[in-house]
């Protein structure tokens, strides 16, 4: 996304301490169309007060904060520990008739961790992977590179591609989740024992990273800085779409499908103006708008004749079959390992 969003957003956000009508919304950095704010508040005179996060640690500190937010953008996989502990609000649905327009498929594999989709509105979605830029990676590897998680995973690997910069996201459920399944194992049957142990794994990565971010390695990524980095799969197309020779690769051994959505914290003060903001943009033109943008699929069924036909035939927005096979959803990290995770993920983000 342009960087020119800072400056649409104080435009968006001046003077909201006298508007009648104004939401707050807490988003993923880069995932949104500026212009959509800008439409929204010409179209309905709501103002948006709009914040963005990098992680889902930071979104959880801000929705445990106590402060009003009235949209909030949490990964599917999130969703069962905020509705259990009330954190967010069911939907009125007599106030959000664009939610027909929404993909049942989708709809469905949601329903798994919001019965009967009470709760959460399917918003962007996708893969993690691996951004590669491959004239510096196979120049520093010495040779074309498999696709594989080996190249983050295995030392030797990653210490033959630290001269030309590597980065792994700041997402520990993700990035464990990946690491047992390069390993042939589940992070969810797995032991807290066998989570500790595969942070030695992470340990001995950490001496070949540049750093452990989710913002930084964009920018990095669309001026050559980086020839590996764990991706989000927009990110790695905006580099490619900013000149980079970069391609995103879902790894032979599979990798975690997430699916991010638009919900109504309990402590929102403006509900009502918050289905406004949702089923606007459920609108199929408006949320085409959002992926030509973020380079996101979404999870409308009826945006597809409003997105570019040359966008849509880019190698990796909407995966092919063969790829989505070796997708799975990310899973509801269990209570049992939260304590190991925090900790070996603080050393690994830290290097300490």
């Amino acid at each position: 996304m342009q960087r020119a969003l800072a400056a649409i957003l104080l435009g968006l956000t001046c003077g909201l301490a006298h508007a009648a009508d104004s939401i707050r919304v807490y988003n993923w950095n880069d995932y949104i169309a500026p212009q959509v704010l800008e439409n929204f508040t010409r179209d309905t005179g709501i103002e948006v007060e709009y914040h963005t996060f990098a992680s889902a640690e930071e979104l959880a500190e801000a929705l445990e904060s106590g402060l009003s937010i009235d949209i909030a953008v949490p990964s599917h996989n999130d969703l069962p520990g905020l509705i259990a502990s009330g954190r967010i609000r069911p939907l009125d649905f007599k106030l959000l008739p664009n939610h027909t327009h929404l993909d049942k498929q989708l709809l469905s594999k949601l329903a798994a961790v919001d019965p009967q989709n009470q709760h959460a509105v399917p918003y962007l979605w996708g893969a993690v992977g691996l951004a590669i830029n491959t004239p510096q990676a196979e120049a520093a590897y010495g040779g074309p590179l498999p696709d594989s998680w080996s190249l983050l995973f295995e030392a030797e690997q990653s210490k033959r591609l630290s001269s030309c910069g590597i980065s792994v996201l700041d997402a520990p459920d993700e990035t464990l989740s990946l690491l047992l399944t390069y390993q042939g194992r589940s992070l969810a049957r797995s032991a807290p024992s066998r989570v500790e142990r595969a942070g030695g794994i992470l340990d001995a990565l950490r001496p070949n990273l540049r750093y452990v971010d989710s913002e930084r390695y964009i920018e990095d990524l669309n001026n050559g800085r980086l020839c590996l980095a764990m991706a989000w799969i927009g990110d790695a197309l905006a580099a490619a779409q900013a000149g980079q020779p970069v391609r995103f690769v879902v790894p032979d051994e599979g990798s975690v499908l997430f699916i991010d959505n638009l919900v109504i914290p309990a402590n929102a003060s403006r509900p009502e103006l918050a289905h406004r903001f949702i089923d606007y943009l459920m609108q199929p033109q408006v949320i085409a708008q959002i992926t030509a943008e973020t380079l996101y699929p979404n999870g409308n069924a009826d945006s597809m004749q409003f997105i570019d036909g040359a966008l849509l035939q880019q190698p990796g927005l909407y995966l092919d079959q063969d790829t989505k096979r070796r997708l799975y959803p990310l899973e509801v990290f269990p209570e049992k390992h939260a304590q190991v995770r925090n900790q070996l993920w603080q050393r690994f983000r830290d290097g300490s």
